[in-house]
């Protein structure tokens, strides 16, 4: 299924890899032009904007640190150069908050230095950047965060960054009630775990993990980047214009 973005902007954190690799190009192909972030794998993103601009689309690439908000007042300056630079304009009407950590550990070992890089970058920098390009976000315009199927369903190692992802439900919930009257919809995806390079040390070190997961899934495989794009695609869409303010998990039915 297609969805029709032509003439949209979209910004994607964290899109040089994994699913924000695939978001992007999935909505280059529907017609967006994108601008994309990442955080130290210049290459890479250069190699998604290449790519892109191979569909006949316009895309930028910008370095920034997301772990906090001490680089979101420069970023946004620079988004607003590259913008008028690239795209010949600073507005956006896609805004899919993806960057983000995860530094595993049960209750009893999670370290303070960890909690709080997690929620630093899953949960604080993708709220005040947020705050910080609301008024730069067409109206009808489309905020997508990215959550976890770990709300729902409890895998000990996750304690943190289940934490920091459910809080971001909380913040869509709001949003969606604040800029509703823009006609501006705010909502989550929660992926399943995926077969991606984010999960790909903890399924290199414990390959039984990725058994565990498809003997537990619906579908009865592990999840891909594809199987995702198209639900974020649909919430990025016109088509979705009546869909806000929720938790749509894409997990091909893990733990049912």
């Amino acid at each position: 299924m297609t969805y029709d973005l032509t003439g949209k902007t979209a910004l994607i954190t964290g899109g040089s890899r994994s699913l924000g690799r695939a978001t992007a190009l999935r909505l280059a192909r529907e017609g967006a032009d994108v601008i994309l972030t990442h955080r130290s794998k210049a290459k890479e993103a250069e190699a998604v904007v290449a790519e892109i601009e191979a569909m006949g689309r316009k895309a930028a690439a910008l370095q920034v640190d997301l772990e906090g908000t001490a680089a979101i007042p420069d970023f946004v300056e620079r988004l607003a150069e590259a913008g008028h630079a690239v795209l010949g304009h600073d507005r956006i009407d896609v805004l899919v908050n993806n960057a983000g950590v995860e530094r595993g550990g049960v209750f009893g070992t999670v370290a303070e230095a960890d909690w709080d890089a997690i929620m630093d970058t899953n949960l604080k920098s993708a709220f005040f950047l947020t705050q910080a390009l609301q008024d730069r976000i067409n109206d009808d315009g489309r905020i997508l965060f990215l959550g976890t199927g770990l709300t729902r369903f409890a895998l000990p190692p996750y304690v943190a960054y289940a934490a920091s992802k459910a809080a971001l439900s909380a913040v869509a919930l709001y949003l969606a009630k604040t800029l509703g009257p823009r006609g501006i919809t705010v909502n989550v995806v929660a992926p399943g775990a995926l077969d991606t390079d984010f999960n790909r040390a903890n399924f290199d070190a414990h390959p039984e993990v990725v058994n565990v997961i498809a003997g537990n899934t619906a579908q009865g495989r592990v999840g891909r980047a594809d199987d995702v794009e198209g639900v974020i695609a649909f919430l990025t869409s016109p088509s979705a214009q009546w869909v806000t303010g929720q938790r749509l998990e894409a997990s091909g039915g893990m733990f049912l």
